[in-house]
């Protein structure tokens, strides 16, 4: 045996980033479908109990609190922040591997304060419960029930805030299984406190329920964050020799709070100008957006798993990599989610009938919540692409920087910060104007268009807005890409429609719907060459 034949084979740095992209996706992909399972028999049990209204009404209002706290200190703020700092920490120790650990320098110069300050935020919350209600939605119809159970809701702030900080640092170190399973744990917390409660306490049970499945959520990630912090540089922690490796931007944050809660504020919008109309809309437009978003689920678990390669990249200062992940990104999530659209326009009263009617959710509400659904599905690509633009966005000046960084923060770097925030706002000024001339009319339909409408406004300012930022898109080449998915979405939801309408039982109707769907996707974006749908074909038939 020579020399050569006994090296082992390295397969190609990009042959194995697309393996453990594939693995990472894989694992994420089946732990996130199995939280958004629990989700669904979640808000099928609330419909079955509860039906939709007026206390459904009241607990949606209270709910306002973690659904705000959870794309805040989870999702999207606390990953945009976090994600990017143990990224940069990770590419210092491997720089200076003889120092002390920039991980845990990060660790203990962040987490301490964070807790602090999701202690007194929570604390404020149930202090201004009514305050709070009053403000969401001054015409509901129960509001000393909603005030209630936003007291216990207000709970979950500390532990989201947890779970978000120690999952970003977990997906900043590749490690991608603990943090897919908290929204397992959280909806398994919820169901087993409204099962045993629901008689008893009613919807309070549901409230209750979520503050239990918040601390499950943050206790799951407590030991996987340990071993990667033990791990990382076992015995070589150093913590009074040795310069700083990095410097915190405080200020860094306010833009990307900003934003997430700019962003949160459709449902306000929504929320508000509900509690107006009859009782129960508040209601529908909530089951919509859950089924809606499910369409969403996966789209958003692609730049979820490569916003840690990014990230890297930019703090590499590789602005080209960052380019070209971000574009099949793009791409790649407008593909899924455009399927998941033309399935929810096509086949919406079917699903929910199917989901939903039983129990205290009627006929009536199935229609009004499956005509939801139809308007929201116009706002979804726009959704799914904004997930993925503003991660690089953010990234480009994270709250953390090398102290040996020579480079003066400009003041335009420090205005283009606020550029999301301002794209959002100018979306909630289409989504409110859309709202009020609407809702009068077409009521909760007026909502979702409104929705719909602001979203996208929003999408086409943030694409504008990356090349602003340094990460210079080849705009023409992505929107060809988008145009040619968006055409292959709209004839396989004109073609699911008639097949799903053609049938009866609804079960059949969505499997028929559905497949027609399917079929017509894949061989229209095959017939106008969208490489998002024949490269995984492809792939997939290769040895």
């Amino acid at each position: 045996m020579t020399a050569t034949e006994s090296l082992p084979v390295v397969p190609p740095v990009e042959e194995r980033q697309r393996s453990f992209l594939a693995k990472a996706f894989g694992i994420t992909a089946v732990l996130s479908a199995a939280g958004s399972a629990l989700g669904l028999l979640r808000d099928l049990l609330l419909a079955r109990f509860f039906g939709a209204d007026e206390g459904t009404d009241a607990f949606l209002v209270s709910w306002t609190v973690p659904e705000t706290a959870a794309p805040l200190l989870i999702e999207d703020a606390m990953a945009f922040l976090m994600v990017p700092a143990f990224s940069l920490a990770l590419v210092l120790r491997e720089e200076r591997p003889a120092g002390p650990d920039p991980v845990r320098q990060l660790t203990r110069a962040t987490l301490p304060w964070l807790l602090a300050g999701l202690c007194a935020l929570s604390g404020a919350t149930m202090l201004w419960a009514p305050q709070l209600v009053h403000t969401l939605a001054p015409g509901l119809a129960d509001p000393a029930l909603a005030i209630g159970c936003t007291r216990i809701t207000a709970v979950t702030i500390l532990p989201f805030g947890v779970a978000g900080y120690l999952g970003a640092a977990l997906r900043a170190h590749h490690r991608f299984t603990a943090p897919a399973v908290i929204y397992v744990a959280y909806n398994l917390g919820i169901l087993a406190v409204l099962t045993a409660c629901h008689f008893l306490l009613g919807v309070r049970a549901a409230a209750l329920g979520v503050a239990f499945g918040s601390l499950l959520m943050a206790g799951v990630l407590i030991d996987p964050f340990g071993r990667a912090l033990r791990d990382g540089r076992r015995g070589r922690y150093r913590p009074r020799r040795g310069p700083r490796g990095l410097r915190l931007s405080p200020l860094a944050l306010l833009p990307v709070a900003a934003f997430t809660l700019t962003r949160q504020s459709q449902v306000f919008i929504e929320r508000y100008l509900g509690s107006a109309l009859p009782a129960g809309t508040i209601s529908h437009l909530n089951y919509a957006a859950k089924v809606s978003q499910l369409a969403m689920t996966t789209a958003i678990l692609i730049c979820t798993v490569t916003f840690p390669l990014v990230a890297r990249a930019l703090a590499a200062g590789d602005l080209v990599a960052a380019r070209d992940r971000v574009e099949k990104d793009l791409g790649q999530a407008a593909a899924v989610v455009l399927a998941g659209m033309a399935f929810l326009f096509s086949c919406a009263p079917a699903v929910v009938s199917v989901l939903f009617q039983r129990g205290a959710f009627s006929p009536a509400d199935t229609a009004a919540t499956a005509q939801v659904i139809q308007v929201y599905s116009f706002g979804l690509l726009a959704q799914a692409l904004i997930g993925v633009m503003v991660r690089p966005f953010f990234s480009m000046r994270p709250a953390v920087r090398r102290t040996d960084d020579p480079r003066p923060v400009a003041t335009a770097d420090r205005l283009l910060d606020w550029y999301p925030v301002a794209a959002m706002a100018l979306g909630l000024v289409v989504t409110t104007l859309v709202g009020i001339s609407t809702t009068q009319r077409f009521g909760a339909l007026g909502l979702a268009a409104g929705n719909a409408a602001g979203i996208s406004t929003t999408a086409v300012l943030l694409l504008r807005g990356l090349a602003l930022r340094g990460i210079a898109l080849r705009t023409r080449q992505v929107l060809a890409g988008q145009a040619r998915l968006v055409l292959a979405a709209v004839g396989a939801a004109a073609a699911g429609t008639l097949a799903a309408r053609a049938v009866g039982p609804a079960p059949l109707s969505i499997l028929v719907g559905g497949s027609t769907v399917l079929v017509g996707y894949l061989a229209l974006g095959a017939g106008l060459g969208a490489r998002e749908l024949t490269g995984p074909a492809r792939s997939a038939a290769a040895p």
